[in-house]
């Protein structure tokens, strides 16, 4: 008996056993004429599957189900399959990496996806966590590539192909270039991906969208009305409808009152962050005079409080350019803080490991508990409070703000400012 998918032929996930398929030299036939909310509705169908969701794998041995599980399988029908890995921490790795495909970014890229065709409720504030989350799950993704060509070793594995067919989804219906211009390790590890042979095979073009899809209302289970009563209740009540709808996207649309940050519940503060961090880009000339004078003379210890932060695994920054995007990629996560803080990171040294140091000012008395919950790299730092007292501590904040070099003996491979 042939290996049988069941499925449509337009499902993503059912893409990933073809694919292994070509990779393998294994025949995966997907099954003809099948339709979804039919087929797989069918007694037989629900034999193989009780909850009726596809794709189901057909084989001699018994029907399998859920996608990943059955793209495994058809690569271990190969001995010693590379798609596998080759080793105990290669095959975790390539573990790792679907369970990261599956649950970061195809779980967030469907909760942005779904409810704005309208097979979900549509709530922007889910919305916007779903793409913040996306965001982060794909800054993590990207500083991988940044110095890996694949996933897992140096050539295609059972979790690139996972990826591609999860990202396939992200990139040809929500992921403009516009959204994805701030992740090129990915675009470059996705066109590549999606232009191997055995994979164009499978998807043939991929093409990336213009466009998010404009937010649809839900789809309501239940018959549709009669075409003659519809068209009835249209002439009789079309103001009124329209009016309620359109007030009912407004108050969909429009973001909820937010509840005020704490921060903002703060005394008020003499210092205004914007004037520092308008002085600190506009000073050109006399840098130490102008602006560092300037900041001590703005600076309010009651509102505002200095903290150094030191990374706790610089023995593992052995690439230049890995170690300068992990650091951009910290600075675009804490956007959140914009309003309320002020950073300087410094990579120091000229060959690795290289160290990270940097310098926050931080409204309030304490590092804010918003960005410890919402930033993980917070806790990838040790962070120590600035001792106002201690002259030495402040001679060490004047040269982290004007990036002097050489800093603490050592030369300085980089800086950068948040503000």
């Amino acid at each position: 008996m042939a290996l049988v998918l069941h499925a449509g032929n337009t499902n993503k996930n059912a893409f990933k056993a073809l694919i292994v398929g070509e990779y393998s030299g294994i025949k995966v036939d997907l099954v003809k004429d099948f339709e979804m909310g039919v087929s797989n509705k069918a007694p037989e169908f629900l034999k193989m599957n009780p909850l009726g969701k596809v794709p189901v794998l057909e084989t001699p041995e018994g029907a399998i189900f859920e996608s990943n599980a059955i793209a495994r399988y058809v690569a271990s029908l190969t001995e010693n399959s590379p798609l596998l890995g080759c080793s105990a921490i290669d095959k975790a790795h390539i573990d790792q990496w679907i369970d990261f495909s599956a649950m970061e970014v195809d779980a967030n890229i469907l909760r942005w996806f779904i409810p704005r065709i309208g097979f979900a409720p549509y709530v922007p504030q889910a919305e916007e966590h779903a793409v913040t989350s996306l965001k982060r799950a794909l800054d993590a993704l990207n500083t991988h590539l940044a110095s890996n060509t694949f996933l897992v070793g140096h050539a295609v594995t059972l979790a690139d192909i996972i990826m591609t067919c999860n990202l396939v989804l992200g990139f040809s219906k929500v992921m403009t270039s516009t959204f994805t211009k701030d992740f090129p390790h990915i675009e470059r590890y996705f066109w590549t991906m999606v232009n191997q042979p055995n994979i164009k095979k499978v998807l043939g073009e991929v093409k990336q969208t213009d466009s998010v899809p404009p937010v649809q209302a839900a789809q309501k289970p239940g018959a549709a009305k009669p075409k003659t009563e519809a068209k009835k209740e249209v002439k009789k009540e079309a103001p009124k409808p329209k009016a309620k709808e359109e007030v009912a996207d407004l108050e969909e649309e429009a973001p909820k009152p937010k509840a005020k940050n704490a921060l903002d519940l703060l005394p008020p503060s003499k210092m205004v962050l914007d004037d520092w961090k308008r002085l600190y880009s506009n000073t050109k000339k006399n840098f130490r005079e102008v602006a560092i004078g300037g900041f001590w003379e703005m600076f309010d210890p009651e509102g505002y409080s200095l903290w150094f932060c030191d990374y706790k695994y610089n023995d593992e920054n052995l690439v230049s350019f890995v170690t300068m995007n992990k650091v951009g990629g910290f600075l675009q996560r804490m956007d959140l803080a914009r309003k309320y803080a002020f950073g300087k990171m410094l990579i120091i040294g000229n060959e690795p490991p290289y160290k990270l140091k940097g310098l926050w000012i931080f409204r309030g008395p304490d590092v804010p508990q918003f960005i410890i919950d919402e930033c993980y790299d917070m806790e990838l730092y040790e962070w120590t409070k600035v001792d106002l007292s201690d002259e030495a501590q402040k001679e060490r904040v004047n040269q982290m703000i004007e990036d002097a070099e050489p800093f603490e003996g050592e030369a300085l491979l980089d800086a950068k400012c948040f503000k």
